[in-house]
């Protein structure tokens, strides 16, 4: 192990790097200030507001508002959140959810829902694409077979956060870098010089990668454990019987690619057939392929035992159809959302037929890899086979909106 001054001085070279080649990263995960680089939230005129409606009768929303209720909470009261040119605090962010969650309790009709936020809440529209128009995919929590030692049936290890991994914060030397992405790094065993983590590839190809980053179960499938980290979070039923649930922990700093553009670029799957279950289905059909597929997608994503969850980026845990993702950069995160898509039929699902509209509110919880942008959100599904079927093959345009109490309101 590396003793502190030993850390700063590769944080020290790493920095000079840093300034003269990545001098134009964006926030990440570090991030501590709220304020959002883009403004990607237009103020709507009351006229201008979509019908306020919950199609799924406003089933987990108190829970979920809950959820942001507990980050909220967490945070600093002065902490600053930005709605198209205005800011608000952590404290006015509790006020506003709490005054919301207290109408509901009333079940209000849609009339009286639509004219309490009409007189009390400031309504935004995400800018989404040049149609204003958001694309919307899903995820959920996938069970898995695993076991907690490896075998001939359990051979594909779920890493933990190697002992190696750095992370590297460059707004420590400098205010100039504050907000700045914080970068994942190495130290090269014969050079000492910090690089970049190891690639996905690179990691499949390390037979004792387990000794630096132990396993925290083992699976049977190897497109299991990719479709665990696409999904960041999953139970797996041991082979003893007990069910284990893994959550994110932390991700090697390599770019996201998705395999699913890839195979229609290479014209493997047609766009209009693609889903996380026609990626499965063929990977499993090609599996000579795998490698080629798999690796063109250089992130990797390691895992840690958790009770309770799935969580999202706040550490709070996301609610099924109640949590979306949305980049980090650019939305206010915990805030109250309102989201007009579509989902299938509960019944007659199927992924041919046309999905039915639906509206209504969410909270914005979690971020993603491949959450980027004013058009993208990723709806949480749950764990259920509907929200295994919803996410494999969501991938609907819509609207999205945002909701924050007006100044004084809650005074």
């Amino acid at each position: 192990m590396m003793n502190k001054m030993s850390v700063n001085i590769i944080s020290a070279f790493f920095f000079v790097i840093i300034v003269c080649f990545f001098s134009g990263c964006h926030p990440g995960p570090g991030v501590r200030e709220e304020i959002t680089q883009f403004n990607c939230l237009k103020k709507l005129k009351p006229k201008k507001h979509p019908l306020f409606i919950d199609n799924l009768d406003f089933q987990g929303l108190a829970t979920s508002i809950d959820h942001s209720l507990e980050y909220f909470k967490r945070v600093p009261l002065e902490r600053k959140y930005q709605y198209g040119n205005q800011i608000f605090n952590a404290a006015h962010m509790i006020i506003s959810l709490e005054t919301f969650k207290a109408f509901l309790e009333n079940k209000p009709s849609t009339k009286a829902l639509n004219e309490f936020i009409k007189s009390s809440f400031i309504v935004y529209e995400a800018a989404g694409n040049e149609d204003k128009e958001v694309l919307y995919t899903g995820y959920f929590e996938p069970t898995y077979d695993g076991s907690l030692k490896r075998s001939n049936t359990y051979p594909y290890p779920v890493y933990s956060k190697p002992e190696d991994l750095l992370e590297i914060d460059l707004s420590v030397f400098s205010a100039q870098y504050k907000g700045h992405k914080r970068l994942k790094a190495r130290v090269h065993d014969s050079t000492k010089r910090v690089v970049p983590y190891y690639s996905r590839k690179q990691i499949n190809s390390i037979e004792d990668f387990f000794i630096k980053s132990e396993p925290v179960v083992w699976l049977k499938s190897r497109v299991d454990r990719f479709f665990l980290e696409i999904q960041g979070s999953g139970r797996i039923v041991l082979d003893q019987g007990d069910v284990v649930r893994v959550h994110y922990a932390a991700s090697n700093g390599n770019a996201y690619r998705s395999i699913g553009r890839y195979l229609i670029e290479k014209n493997e799957i047609l766009k209009e057939n693609m889903s996380m279950q026609a990626i499965r289905t063929w990977l499993e059909m090609h599996p000579q392929r795998m490698d080629e597929v798999l690796h063109h997608n250089e992130s990797f994503v390691f895992f840690q035992k958790e009770e309770g969850g799935p969580y999202g980026s706040l550490g709070v845990e996301v609610t099924a159809f109640r949590s979306i993702a949305t980049d980090r950069r650019l939305f206010p995160k915990g805030a109250l959302c309102f989201m007009q898509a579509q989902l299938p039929d509960k019944i007659n699902i199927n992924p041919l037929k046309e999905w039915e509209k639906a509206c209504f509110f969410v909270l914005n919880q979690d971020t993603g890899g491949a959450i980027k942008g004013p058009a993208r959100a990723d709806l949480f599904c749950g764990n259920s086979n509907y929200a295994q079927f919803t996410a494999g093959h969501m991938n609907k345009y819509g609207k999205l909106f945002f909701l924050v109490l007006k100044p004084n309101r809650g005074s």
